[in-house]
Parts: structure tokens; C-alpha cells; sequence
């Protein structure tokens, strides 16, 4: 029975991350821990940034949004696969995985966005800081996640509308655990073309002005930090970039070694485990990485713990 005009397929068969009995309580249990560490850490970052009005800043208000995409995010594929855990057949609609392949991209995208944006302020903050609270308003800021999340919602509708339009036939064994784009393309029956073009633009174009974006913005703090005479200027600055550099590098280095290497048999394997790495480790480090390296997070901590316990 065909769902809509483009498939004949109603339901995918996700083969996850290994097809070994004995893995799956092990696997299900490590990835149960991360899902909780994940939501409750951003969750908490979340409600620390709202209840601490020092936090209430350019800065954190970045990091707010990217706590949120990362919460969010958790949400979309980890309940789902930790099912197929505890399943002998772990299927998904055909609606389901076009869902799942939408919300995926969405999150992708705008948090490359957020985190660009990320970069631009610490720009601001260490080389005009004279202009910063100019330069970085409540509008500015409220524009650039908007237009963040408006930029994410584009591209994910562009790699959605291109994946329903596919012929699937009777191919429906996914051999991933989510609905990722490329093991849904290896799939299709018809001209993955277009697909494959508009994805090497899209993400191209995504990553490399982001990416590129990023670099000068570093570059111009480098630079800047360099002129600096005080070494208390050096350590200040690094202070307040180094939680983010560390994010972006997990970030984007996982994304790349998930996405840009050979289409072999070998690979997929590893694709398998990169992505782990890029979906659900990531997402769970960023809210350690910004507690454990920021002073003002920690004492917002030690504050709301005390109101709490009073």
C-alpha cells in the first residue's frame, strides 16, 4: 500500500548498532545513562541560566538556546533506539523516520548557526569591548537565534522535501539506528541525484562559511590577545573561549569523521560509531563542559543549591 505518490514502503526496519543478543542489555543500559545525563544537565543549565539574573547576559543566553537545541534534540532519536534495544524487530513508519530525518536536520543545522553566533560575540566581547553592549543588544541577540533556528528550519526542510519525493520500493532495512539522510538514499530505488546534490551543497555550505566564520573570529581574538600586555588579559580571554572551542571542535570533528569519509562496507561500522560520538555524546558533554570550566555557572549552581536547601 503506497504512502502517498512517492513510496511503496509503509515502515522501515532500523538494524541499530549491532545485531549481537548479548550486546543489547549492555548497549541499552550505557545509552539509558547517557540519555539521563544528557536531559538533566541541560535541563539544569537551562533552569540556572533563567533563575540567576547574572546570567542573564548575551553570552548565556547563546548558551541558553544551545542547551535547548541539545535537550530538544535528545528527544528525537534516543527513545527510539533505546526501544530497538528491547525489541526483536525494530521498526518505524515511514512518516516516523521522514519525522525523525526532519527534526534531526533542524537541530543540526541551528546549532552549526548557534554556535557561529557563539563565536561572534566572544569576538565582540574581547575586541570591542568598548561596544559591547551596543554591538550584542537584547535585538541583536533575539535576531541572530532566530534567524539561527529560521536558517535550521530551511535546510531542513530542503533535505525533507527531497527525501519524499524518493521511490523506496520494497527496500526498508535502514542499516543504522536512526533515520539519517545517506542510509536512507542507499535505499531509494529512483535517481538519488538531485539528493546528493542539493546535501553536498546545503551541508557545504553550511559548514564551510559557519566553519569559516568561526576561524576569523578566533583569528581576530588571537590576534587581538597577542597585543595584549597583561597576562591576566591572555588568561581572561581564553577563560571565556575555551568552553566554547572545546564544543565546536566535538562538534565539527565528530560531524566530519561521521559524514565525510568512503561509502565502503567497512564504513559503516564506523559511520555507526562516529555518529554515536556526534548524537549523543556531544549533546551530553556540552552542558559538563560549560559547568566544569565556568566560574559563573558554578556559582549560580552553589547559589540555587543554597536557596534550595534553605
Amino acid at each position: 500500500m503506497a504512502v502517498g505518490n512517492y513510496s511503496s514502503v509503509t515502515e522501515f526496519i532500523l538494524v541499530g548498532l549491532t545485531d549481537r543478543p548479548r550486546l543489547q542489555l549492555p548497549l541499552f543500559s550505557l545509552f539509558l545513562l547517557n540519555y539521563i545525563v544528557t536531559v538533566v544537565g541541560n535541563l539544569s543549565l537551562l533552569s540556572l541560566i533563567c533563575l540567576n539574573s547574572h546570567l542573564h547576559n548575551p553570552m548565556y543566553f547563546f548558551l541558553f538556546n544551545l542547551s535547548c537545541i541539545d535537550f530538544c534534540y535528545s528527544f528525537v532519536f534516543t527513545p527510539k533506539m533505546l526501544m530497538g534495544f528491547m525489541t526483536v524487530r525494530n521498526t518505524i513508519s515511514y512518516a516516523g523516520c521522514m519525522t525523525q530525518l526532519f527534526f534531526f536536520c533542524f537541530f543540526v543545522n541551528s546549532e552549526c548557526y548557534v554556535l557561529t553566533a557563539m563565536a561572534y560575540d566572544r569576538y565582540v566581547a574581547i575586541c570591542q569591548p568598548l561596544q559591547y553592549a551596543v554591538r550584542m543588544s537584547p535585538r541583536t541577540c533575539s535576531l541572530l537565534m532566530v534567524g539561527s533556528h529560521l536558517l535550521g528550519l530551511a535546510g531542513a526542510v530542503a533535505h525533507t522535501g527531497c527525501m519524499v519525493r524518493l521511490s523506496f520500493c520494497d527496500a526498508s532495512i535502514i542499516n543504522h539506528y536512526m533515520c539519517d539522510i545517506f542510509p536512507l538514499l542507499r535505499l531509494s530505488c529512483s535517481s538519488t541525484y538531485v539528493n546528493e546534490l542539493m546535501t553536498s551543497v546545503v551541508v557545504g555550505a553550511i559548514v564551510i562559511l559557519s566553519s569559516l566564520m568561526i576561524l576569523i573570529s578566533y583569528a581576530l581574538i588571537l590576534f587581538n590577545v597577542i597585543n595584549m600586555s597583561s597576562g591576566k588579559g591572555w588568561s581572561k580571554a581564553m577563560g571565556t573561549c575555551g568552553s566554547h572551542i572545546v564544543t565546536v571542535g566535538l562538534f565539527y570533528g565528530s560531524g566530519i569523521l561521521t559524514y565525510i569519509r568512503p561509502t565502503s562496507t567497512e564504513s559503516v561500522g564506523q559511520g555507526k560509531f562516529f555518529s554515536v560520538f556526534h548524537t549523543l555524546v556531544v549533546p551530553m558533554l556540552n552542558p559538563l563542559i560549560y559547568s566544569l570550566r565556568n566560574k559563573d555557572v558554578k556559582l549560580a549552581l552553589m547559589r540555587t543549591l543554597r536557596k534550595i536547601t534553605e
